[in-house]
């Protein structure tokens, strides 16, 4: 097969959800349809195939993104099923930015939950063409028009229906082709395998002709050969309506939605066709963007034949391999002993094995090529987010960002024994997993690791005692609070020191102003050359930042203020950058004291669903944790709170919530913003903190 065929017939893609939409048993009915598993994998038995961490299979959910690879129709599908708590949306970012397209599971029930908005908007951010499959038909309260009413306005999608639902909830049925006209039903006996393919039954055959006109209608926005032909009433060929559709999928202008019950084995083979038929190929996406070594824009064509350039999304350390590398290539191929360049650590290096994945069972393959997805093992300098090229070809590719933890527990070694296992177990799971940190507390010399949330935290902490035999002690959690100012103030640093023949001399004056929230940190210099020349601003500048570390409050990083250089002086002869550092830290020191510091707390958008005669209670709580109570939406006798808290009053909510509704409502959490704390708490966690 030529290799254009080859990059034409491979498929690229994620499958992406809010935690339970049923991503998981989706991707399992995929395997075992495609012929990958020879059995039904169930979440909630412990045995998905892509649920392979012990963490997983206790709690239910996916917690690590795995990919595999299966075949259908003579395509190439490679496959990332990713994580839907919003403690876990670092592995989601990672997996989107190497994907071409995406499947968006939703609860038939649900609709668009909130980890959904999250996902779809990191799609969105790297303009990822999708599907929606709306799954759980069978479930009481499932509602396909009220699912696609959702996407339209909280997720600003253009959905079109592929298939109508034949019955729902206990009576859910199969499903009716909008395209082809046909009624499927999905045969029981044989899990799903067998499709039986009927007419539409005449109960529905009104239903189908006005779903087909809506169908045809939002083609013809994006299609002129629709267009024309709904405009005369001509019929328009399956064929027609297919090319129209991939067309207005890949230039994201519609998202094609299709619906069934993944558990009940209904509704995966056509998910499947619609993964083929509309999703892009590597051919499909655009040329690969990076920079070289002078800063110019460069691309990298899809081709075997053009220079190797790749991505590393992941790195994954266990007992057997040291560093398992997941990586993309978006050009170019590699072999088992190649030589490749790491630009970004300017460090060359070996690729000792090549792996295709399937969870956590390994293929070795000799190469991988052009748009494929595998890992490599043998990289001693690459990190998450790294480019992989060719020895004598540089290109960068745009880096990933992360998210900063907002919550952090202190953990010792229980003996002296065990510190060494413990710092190099703690620097394996930091190398995997870039929104978890490992800080020292100057104060204290605690070890303090921090990540995105409690589950987050109580997953690393259960994989350092279970999985790498780390013998240690956690604190409770505690909350990643930072520090700001809140009026602007100047004040002057001056470094004059002599000391044998050179002396060294630094002299600047600082003015410090509050920036809006989530601002960060920002660097003006107001002062001409012949004050202070500007060979010594970045000096100056790094002197600030350094500083910024640590606030006058409680010694939590400052953030959200601007700095002014707006006066100083230097000397022809004693001034050097290191004297400009240190008074430019002494004087930012000086100044934060004085500018009216405040104390700020990570706060975050709460959505609990609870039962209506739960509502009061649930409204009750949340108050009683400082929360600012938003809007209260009612869908099918659930009532939906929205919500702000502070993250400090929500650890343990989930016992809260559980007591106070039976056990009947459920709750998702995701960080929003840092604001101030109100002065009388500030005060509180101040002297708590200080051991007053």
């Amino acid at each position: 097969m030529a290799v254009h065929d080859v990059l034409s017939s491979m498929r690229n893609i994620g499958i992406m959800a809010h935690i339970d939409a049923g991503k998981t048993t989706t991707t399992e009915r995929i395997l075992y349809y495609t012929g990958r598993s020879h059995k039904l994998g169930e979440v909630h038995d412990g045995n998905a195939v892509m649920d392979w961490m012990e963490q997983e299979q206790e709690r239910g959910i996916t917690i690590s993104s795995a990919a595999t690879t299966c075949f259908w129709r003579d395509c190439k599908i490679n496959i990332i099923d990713t994580p839907g708590h919003v403690d876990f949306t670092v592995e989601v970012e990672r997996c989107l930015r190497v994907l071409d397209g995406v499947v968006a599971v939703f609860c038939a029930v649900g609709g668009v939950e909130p980890q959904s908005e999250t996902v779809w908007r990191q799609a969105d951010k790297y303009s990822i063409p999708r599907i929606a499959f709306i799954n759980k038909m069978d479930r009481v309260g499932a509602d396909f028009d009220y699912c696609l009413k959702m996407m339209a306005e909280r997720l600003g999608a253009n959905p079109v229906a592929l298939q109508l639902p034949v019955g729902c909830e206990s009576e859910f049925e199969g499903i009716i082709d909008l395209i082809e006209g046909k009624m499927f039903v999905f045969d029981e006996d044989s899990l799903g395998q067998e499709v039986k393919e009927l007419d539409v039954p005449e109960s529905y055959k009104q239903k189908f002709t006005a779903a087909h006109m809506v169908l045809l209608e939002k083609l013809a926005d994006f299609d002129e050969g629709v267009m024309g032909k709904y405009l005369e009433n001509k019929p328009v060929s399956p064929e027609e309506i297919y090319t129209a559709l991939r067309k207005a999928t890949l230039s994201l202008d519609l998202v094609p939605v299709l619906c069934g019950s993944a558990f009940k084995n209904k509704g995966i083979q056509p998910l499947l066709d619609s993964v083929i038929r509309y999703l892009p190929s590597p051919l499909d996406v655009p040329p690969v963007e990076g920079v070289d070594e002078s800063g110019r824009v460069v691309t990298r064509e899809a081709s075997d034949a053009a220079p190797f350039s790749a991505l590393v999304f992941k790195l994954m350390s266990d007992s057997f391999v040291e560093n398992l590398a997941f990586l993309r290539i978006y050009s170019g191929s590699i072999k088992v002993g190649d030589r490749v360049y790491n630009p970004v650590k300017k460090k060359q290096e070996k690729i000792v094995k090549i792996l295709k994945l399937h969870a956590n069972k390994r293929e070795e393959v000799k190469e991988l090529g052009s748009g494929d997805i595998g890992a490599v093992i043998g990289l001693k300098f690459t990190t998450t987010g790294d480019t992989l090229c060719a020895v004598n070809d540089c290109i960068i590719l745009d880096m990933m960002d992360f998210p900063k933890p907002v919550i952090g527990v202190a953990i010792e070694a229980k003996s002296k024994a065990d510190e060494k296992k413990l710092a190099d177990s703690l620097k394996k799971l930091a190398l995997e997993d870039p929104s978890f940190t490992i800080t020292i507390n100057e104060d204290t010399g605690q070890t303090i690791i921090a990540g995105m949330g409690e589950l987050h935290l109580e997953i690393i902490i259960d994989r350092l005692l279970n999985d790498f035999k780390a013998s240690a002690n956690v604190g409770r959690p505690q909350v990643a609070y930072r520090e700001t100012i809140s009026t602007t103030k100047e004040a002057e640093g001056k470094f004059d020191q002599h000391t044998g023949a050179k002396g060294q001399y630094g002299h600047v004056v600082l003015q410090v102003e509050p920036l809006p929230r989530g601002a960060g940190f920002v660097f003006e210099c107001k002062v001409s050359e012949e004050l202070i020349p500007g060979v010594f601003l970045k000096a100056i500048e790094k002197g600030i930042s350094d500083s910024l570390d640590s606030g006058p409050l409680i010694g939590y990083p400052l953030t959200d203020l601007k700095v002014n250089l707006i006066g100083g002086s230097y000397h022809e002869d004693e001034s050097t950058e290191m004297a400009f550092g240190i008074s430019a830290a002494m004087a930012i020191r000086r100044v934060v004291v004085d500018a009216g510091p405040l104390l700020l707390e990570p706060l975050m958008v709460v959505e609990v669903v609870t039962p209506e005669q739960y509502l009061g209670d649930v409204i009750n709580d949340l108050n009683s944790k400082r929360a600012k109570i938003g809007v209260v939406e009612t869908v099918n006798n659930i009532q939906i709170v929205h919500a702000q808290a502070p993250l400090s009053e929500m650890f343990g909510y989930s016992t809260s919530l559980r007591s106070a509704t039976q056990g009947r409502a459920n709750f998702s959490m995701r960080f929003l913003e840092y604001d101030v704390v109100p002065a009388v708490k500030a005060e509180v966690i101040i002297k708590k903190i200080r051991g007053i």
